[in-house]
């Protein structure tokens, strides 16, 4: 398979060239490690998904870096988080940078562990799957935000995206653009792996339990957080859902978008929203298998809400940024008492709020925006630009300050 270049690759450089030790993040399959060999060739490497790797790393961690010399990388750290320690008295004793890349799949715990350990001596990037840019050879790299200053600059380098749905439906795991590789089988051998790798360690539950968890969650992508609903189909109790959820977003599964909260918005709903963080898995849990089928369900509208929402998130981590106070949804009744409204996503950037309409439509209007007036009622923000991100051919202003964007502009 022929590497695709990954836009995170030139701040990744950057970060390891500046600091004493670097963290890649994400799920499985989403190419870390054929990240990190093909920017870092000359670096030695140890996994730790090898048991005897992993024993001795935590039996005998000086021999270890013994027979694993500097420059390292460490692949799937978070089996032996003991090694970090170590680590850290390593580092302390040099003033050299980017000599030690650890990479990992459960990002909760290894964030956690290296706020303990390595704290003001690690710096952590997330990689995600293939982005649209990614995909389309497109070189731009800043975070989706709908200011001006991005509008004009990502107008210089605009290219169509053809057969979105096929994208859609595919998922942006790299290993799925070998033309040769079966998408049914992929996803099969990619739930498998997941669930006798990452689940067997974390949950005592039968995989066959888990596995219709992770089609109820997955039917429920782009939706209000139900743990309750999602109990009942499972056939397991409510805290463990919360707990099962909690796994899925650690793994890097799924994202769990936060309402927006405000002391103004005081009829807010404050439940989050789910989403998968691959549409392609998401299809294959649902059983929708092919491309053609997926655009003309029901679940059409979640499954595009998702993956717009996705590729954001990549915007945002494949130029090393951090999203998670930046990104989040509105829905409530802080503007008519009698009905509610909702704001798909509401980007909070320098003191304003850029309201974000995702609709699956050729056709929008401006009453779709309506709700953006909500934001109004906050006293120390502005209310940016308004988007409507939809399947528009190209960028039409349905309000002076609402504007109709296709996806291209992500």
């Amino acid at each position: 398979m022929a590497y695709i270049e990954r836009a995170i690759t030139a701040t990744l450089k950057q970060r390891a060239a500046e600091s004493k030790c670097l963290l890649v993040t994400g799920a499985r399959q989403v190419g870390k490690s054929t990240l990190v060999k093909h920017v870092f060739p000359g670096y030695n490497q140890a996994n730790f998904d090898d048991r005897l790797t992993r024993l001795q790393a935590k039996d005998e961690p000086r021999l270890f870096f013994l027979n694993h010399p500097r420059p390292l990388f460490i692949d799937e750290v978070q089996k032996e988080n003991s090694i970090l320690e170590e680590i850290k008295l390593m580092v302390d004793e040099s003033d050299s940078r980017g000599e030690i890349i650890l990479s990992g799949s459960q990002k909760l715990d290894l964030m956690k562990g290296m706020s303990e350990s390595l704290a003001g001596r690690v710096s952590v990037m997330e990689l995600s799957g293939l982005s649209l840019r990614e995909i389309n050879g497109v070189s731009f790299n800043r975070h989706f935000v709908p200011s001006e200053g991005y509008l004009n600059e990502r107008e210089k380098e605009l290219k169509p995206y053809n057969d979105i749905w096929e994208i859609i439906h595919k998922g942006s795991y790299p290993e799925l653009y070998d033309v040769n590789r079966d998408w049914q089988g992929y996803y099969s051998s990619c739930v498998a792996t997941y669930l006798e790798r990452d689940i067997n360690e974390l949950i005592s539950a039968d995989s066959l339990t888990f596995t219709r968890f992770l089609t109820a969650a997955a039917a429920r992508t782009g939706e209000m957080l139900n743990y309750a609903n999602i109990a009942s189909e499972t056939g397991v109790s409510e805290p463990t859902i919360k707990s099962w959820i909690s796994i899925l977003e650690r793994t890097g599964i799924v994202y769990i978008l936060q309402p927006y909260s405000a002391s103004a918005l005081t009829r807010a709903i404050k439940t989050p929203k789910l989403y998968f963080r691959d549409t392609g898995l998401a299809c294959y849990l649902t059983r929708w298998l092919t491309a053609d089928a997926l655009k003309n369900s029901a679940v059409a509208g979640s499954m595009f809400e998702t993956f717009v929402v996705s590729e954001i998130l990549k915007s945002y981590s494949n130029e090393g940024g951090d999203y998670r106070f930046s990104i989040f949804y509105y829905r409530g009744k802080d503007r008519k008492a009698s009905d509610e409204n909702e704001i798909d996503l509401v980007i909070q950037e320098d003191g304003v709020l850029y309201p974000i309409e995702i609709k699956m439509t050729g056709n929008p209007k401006a009453a779709m925006g309506a709700a953006d007036l909500v934001l109004d009622k906050i006293p120390d923000k502005k209310r940016g630009m308004g988007v409507i991100l939809c399947l528009i051919d190209k960028k039409t202003y349905l309000r002076e300050n609402l504007i109709a964007l296709p996806i291209e502009y992500l």
